[in-house]
């Protein structure tokens, strides 16, 4: 009697088996200045595992590109037009929440790193520090952990630890991340007016909210506020 061949076994034996192909991870790209986001796009598209499979300038761009595109990672700028970094970011974690987030952005890490993960970003890289570590800081967020650099992440520690006090922060990180947002414009020059405008809120929730800032940062009257925040503005666009 003739030895019956399984073909399925002959087959396995005949082909090598096939390594499993690698997930390729999809990334959207917020951001309101073309080269950057050109540039970013270049790095990423270099990389076997990442895709960037879309690119908006502002908060509104970004969310029509989530339904459409749906993404695994956003890079967030926190500096928009219109709607600012931080909201899309809250906007995000409601409706997206499995998408992960990482905020690339020129402005201090120091200063508003944690506004950023409060918000609900999974971590915070500044425009400076170069294409491999944008690259190695995607991967990481994608992989569930969170990203910030060695500096920040030692002063985290540190305070946790008790090696450094909270009165050594700047006076800007007791603003919760509504008046920080506010307080960014009042130091480009917005009124009571445009910010209820931009934010959708009432003038006197507007008025609210400066009365706290000046209390925070222990400013007797508004005009000092708006000194301050226009001389912190001005530095910041500096670094």
């Amino acid at each position: 009697m003739a030895k019956r061949i399984d073909p399925t076994s002959e087959t396995r034996a005949r082909w090598p088996r096939r390594r499993p192909v690698a997930r390729v991870r999809r990334i959207l790209i917020v951001d309101d200045h073309p080269l950057t986001r050109h540039g970013m796009a270049q790095m990423i598209g270099l990389q076997k595992d990442l895709f960037v499979c879309g690119q908006a300038s502002d908060a509104d761009q970004a969310m029509a590109a989530m339904r459409s595109r749906r993404p695994d990672l956003v890079t967030v700028d926190l500096s928009l037009p219109g709607r600012h970094g931080l909201e899309l970011i809250k906007d995000l974690r409601s409706l997206y929440p499995d998408v992960r987030i990482l905020v690339v952005s020129m402005h201090d890490e120091e200063l508003h790193a944690a506004h950023a993960l409060r918000a609900g970003a999974h971590g915070f890289l500044m425009k400076m520090e170069g294409g491999e570590k944008l690259v190695r800081a995607i991967r990481l967020v994608l992989d569930g952990k969170t990203y910030v650099s060695d500096a920040v992440s030692a002063k985290a520690i540190d305070v946790f630890s008790g090696k450094r006090r909270r009165a050594e922060d700047p006076p800007t990180s007791a603003l919760t991340d509504r008046e920080f947002e506010i307080f960014q414009f009042i130091g480009q020059g917005l009124t009571t007016r445009e910010l209820g405008a931009r934010l959708r809120l009432s003038p006197k929730t507007i008025e609210t909210h400066r009365l706290h800032i000046r209390e925070k940062l222990r400013l007797n009257s508004g005009p000092a506020l708006i000194q301050y925040a226009v001389r912190w503005t001005g530095v910041q666009e500096l670094l």
